[in-house]
């Protein structure tokens, strides 16, 4: 339980003054009713003995020297779940923000601005440094030893700064720099669709840090690198792979910082329900009908809740069951725009605090661990690293996260034997391509 608030004779209202004068029209913290669904269903209540009703109070009652670089702003994800239940509709998430946004930027968590400094270094914007050569090579590589020792597969492209193409395809560096071998599976996908795709050397990094930051003039810097790129290639639709946080850093950038642009900015499990349904994608479930592995999926807030909605929620579990059967599909409770955040976001991963974010996820975990799933779809990168990590620590290894495109193209019989990371010994060696 968080403690009692004990209020002195002088308030000052200085931080809800700032906080106030950022936030957008018609902001109104008196029509909290204070009562409490905010903080039941938030993960991060108890953190720091601070919670959402709590902090939302505090900010009102101008109680400054108690919030002034409260570490519980970096622990509460900005998931926007106390939002979606609270019956006044009030922004706690934004105000969150703007609580960030106080602290020196010098002394914001290391973790989150090494991140951002590093991508604005660098005009290929990769958060992990990457520069744009190596980015080339690594591609090129993977390319090539496909072509050399997957048979069928000698005409897979991986097209880099192919003008006119329709997709412009964003990449979470975590693949080319940790798993490389992880962008394969992506790459036959976009390609039996037929997708006419391409990456670009600069502006390809996916994540963006200087959000989780607060820091919304390098944010949009980063956000205006990557679209450029893909404007001054002609292309039409922006997709990033899979990641919750990078899909949402691109498509609310640019609505918050006014960046003028024809792109239509998607998420791939969209596209990748529409090619299904138009008989490009030929997924086919019966790899899974004998063995009956359990599935459930994880909607990741900056898509879901904060992003597109349960229609994208839809798509993710249509696009699911088709991949393993509808019968070995179990839904967390509750689910789709009402799910809680597994804590993986908001750069908690990054910002230092692992004992309250492993606390954090608990919740998550319990959720998880109710479906008896054996895997965990998660269409979102702080999302699959978060609950990797919390099926290690609480579940002992009893469910595993894993990409969406690996169970598309496990379905698909196109999954090369070196392309199975995260599956476990149950289906590591399950419908492999008869090379």
């Amino acid at each position: 339980m968080t403690e009692a608030l004990t209020i002195g004779k002088e308030w000052k209202t200085a931080f809800k003054e700032k906080i106030m004068s950022r936030l957008p029209n018609g902001a109104n913290l008196n029509l909290c009713l204070t009562c409490g669904a905010c903080a039941s269903g938030c993960p991060a209540t108890g953190l720091a003995n601070m919670d959402p009703r709590k902090f939302v109070r505090m900010v009102a009652l101008g109680l400054d020297e108690e919030l002034t670089r409260h570490p519980w702003v970096w622990m509460c994800s900005m998931c926007k779940r106390c939002s979606y239940v609270c019956p006044m509709n009030i922004d706690i998430a934004a105000m969150v923000y703007q609580g960030r946004q106080l602290w020196p930027r010098e002394e914001r968590p290391k973790g989150i601005l090494g991140s951002c400094d590093m991508a604005l270094r660098n005009d290929s914007c990769s958060a992990m440094g990457t520069p744009e050569d190596d980015f080339r090579f690594v591609v090129e590589d993977i390319l090539e030893e496909i072509h050399e020792t997957q048979p069928g597969w000698e005409d897979l492209k991986a097209p880099i700064d192919q003008e006119g193409a329709h997709f412009f395809l964003s990449q979470n560096s975590r693949e080319p720099v940790t798993e490389p071998e992880e962008m394969a599976p992506l790459w036959k996908i976009l390609h039996l669709a037929g997708a006419d795709w391409t990456y670009s050397c600069t502006g390809w990094g996916g994540e963006n840090y200087c959000m989780f930051l607060a820091d919304d003039e390098n944010w949009k810097t980063i956000t205006e690198k990557t679209l450029k790129s893909a404007m001054n290639l002609g292309c039409k639709v922006y997709l990033n792979t899979e990641c919750g946080h990078s899909t949402f850093s691109v498509w609310m950038g640019q609505q918050r910082h006014k960046i003028e642009t024809d792109l239509q900015i998607a998420p791939m499990v969209s596209y990748y329900a529409k090619w299904i349904r138009e008989g490009k994608l030929k997924v086919n479930s019966d790899w899974n009908k004998d063995l009956k592995v359990k599935f459930t999926v994880q909607d990741p807030c900056n898509l879901v809740r904060k992003g597109f909605g349960d229609t994208f929620a839809d798509e993710l579990r249509f696009v699911t069951k088709a991949a393993v059967g509808e019968g070995n599909f179990i839904d967390t409770v509750p689910n789709k725009s009402n799910n809680y955040c597994c804590g993986g976001g908001g750069g908690f991963l990054q910002n230092g605090y692992k004992e309250e974010r492993l606390r954090y996820g608990l919740l998550k975990h319990k959720q998880i661990d109710a479906t008896d799933a054996t895997y965990v779809i998660t269409p979102c990168h702080n999302c699959h690293a978060q609950i990797e990590e919390l099926g290690e620590h609480y579940g002992k290894g009893k469910y595993r996260a894993v990409h969406l495109w690996t169970i598309i193209a496990l379905s698909l019989g196109i999954l090369g034997e070196n392309e199975r990371t995260y599956l476990g010994p149950d289906l590591v060696e399950v419908n492999l391509p008869g090379y």
